[in-house]
């Protein structure tokens, strides 16, 4: 029997694998325009709530997860609600950092931790994870508030900080 997996056959599946793993996907939210960064890998929403999400693989298979949230107009709690629920879902958050700024003329928060992350739904049981990390922007666009939350790793969340501001400033800067 001839042997079916030949240079000619390897290559152009190899290519096909490799680029749905390392080009940007675009996806459109609230009338914003994203591009995930290389290696952020397309993944099926867990919850109805989410318009888009991506794992992030990191070290020894422990993966970072990012989630887009949009809810319209209003009914998602404001800036300071969603960074101080976020906080929360760490025991004791270390390293706090939330930085205000304006992108052409849309405010865009940040914000940022790490410690023993308090993984579950808002009113299930927590499975503690920790060493892991939190980043977030919320961008205050015109038709309502974009949430984009990337917890795992602390090495994985922390290696994408500069990758995901990109993210935003290339989605916004138009």
């Amino acid at each position: 029997m001839k042997n079916l997996l030949t240079p000619s056959v390897i290559v152009p599946l190899l290519t096909l694998f490799f680029a749905g793993i390392l080009h940007a996907e675009k996806i459109e939210i609230a009338g914003y325009s994203f591009s995930s960064p290389e290696k952020w890998v397309s993944s099926i929403p867990t919850s109805k709530m989410r318009k888009a999400q991506f794992s992030i693989p990191g070290e020894n298979g422990k993966n970072a997860e990012v989630a887009f949230f949009h809810f319209g107009g209003g009914g998602s709690g404001g800036v300071k609600a969603n960074i101080d629920r976020w906080m929360g879902q760490f025991e004791s958050p270390k390293g706090k950092i939330v930085k205000n700024t304006v992108i052409g003329d849309i405010p865009v928060s940040y914000a940022q931790a790490h410690g023993t992350f308090l993984s579950g739904s808002a009113f299930g049981p927590k499975t503690p994870k920790p060493n892991y990390a939190l980043l977030a922007a919320i961008i205050s666009g015109k038709n309502g508030s974009i949430f984009i939350k990337m917890t795992g790793p602390k090495e994985t969340v922390e290696g994408q900080v500069s990758n995901m501001k990109k993210m935003v400033l290339n989605s916004l800067d138009k």
